[in-house]
């Protein structure tokens, strides 16, 4: 495995591969995108196993303000999550010199939006994308979730766990992170417009019990991409489907991959 830190749009990025030695012109790479409050730490083993299971290399990163990356410094815009799928992956792609390597995304919820922007505008190399609890509208869930969230970080441990991943960044990165989306700007926050422009496999999952969105998150992906999509809605599942029900999340997606 390889720790480092690249510059991307004047920020510290830190990086991390995994199996590098399998990494080759006609290999294709794993890239796993974190959620709104996690980092690559927060996948635990689950990405060392998928990349085992498939013998593929894989990436992962910690977006800017998140794990080891550097401290986000004033707030977040409502295009946030545009801007990196727009710039900073594209970045670390080209920095890395893989931007011409085929590669499968793999994105948990605000890392699934990442995923299917970047895709829709740049699918050259992208042969397939899977994501977990994307968002690509505001659910009528979507709020209430987001103010428990804040409440919990008010009351509950919930600072001291992400403090393990975050460190002295906890507080910047929470509260920016929950700002945005809360704020009014974000309200009509939609980004279906990109879905069409999706022609490559699509492997979409959900829990039945996700806190921040509905079934209607699958059915939108399902109904607007223009390749084939395939939609898995995991009961007594909540928002970590790769942690809460890991052994179906893993046969799917080890076997979605395998197909392409």
């Amino acid at each position: 495995m390889q720790n480092s830190f690249i510059k991307i749009n004047k920020k510290s990025i830190y990086y991390k591969f995994i199996n590098k030695n399998l990494l080759s012109d006609d290999k294709t790479l794993l890239v796993f995108l974190h959620e709104g409050l996690g980092c690559s730490e927060q996948w635990k083993d689950f990405h060392e196993i998928i990349s085992e299971k498939l013998q593929m290399p894989a990436l992962v990163y910690d977006r800017y303000g998140y794990g080891k990356s550097e401290e986000v410094s004033g707030a977040r815009n409502p295009d946030f999550l545009e801007k990196e799928a727009k710039v900073f992956l594209p970045g670390i792609f080209e920095k890395l010199n893989i931007s011409e390597q085929k590669k499968v995304l793999f994105g948990h919820s605000d890392g699934g939006t990442i995923a299917i922007i970047h895709t829709s505008i740049f699918p050259e190399n992208i042969i397939g994308i899977i994501t977990e609890a994307a968002h690509v509208f505001i659910d009528e869930i979507t709020e209430s979730g987001l103010k428990n969230t804040v409440k919990f970080f008010k009351t509950t441990d919930l600072k001291e766990k992400l403090e393990k991943y975050h460190g002295n960044k906890t507080e910047s990165m929470f509260k920016t992170w929950t700002d945005v989306w809360l704020s009014a700007e974000m309200s009509g926050w939609n980004i279906e417009h990109y879905l069409p422009g999706i022609k490559c496999p699509f492997l979409a999952i959900q829990g039945k019990n996700d806190n921040y969105g509905s079934y209607r998150q699958l059915e939108s992906i399902k109904n607007q991409t223009s390749g084939k999509t395939k939609i898995l809605f995991i009961p007594d599942c909540g928002h970590v489907p790769h942690h809460q029900a890991r052994e179906i999340v893993t046969e799917e997606v080890v076997r979605f991959v395998r197909d392409l």
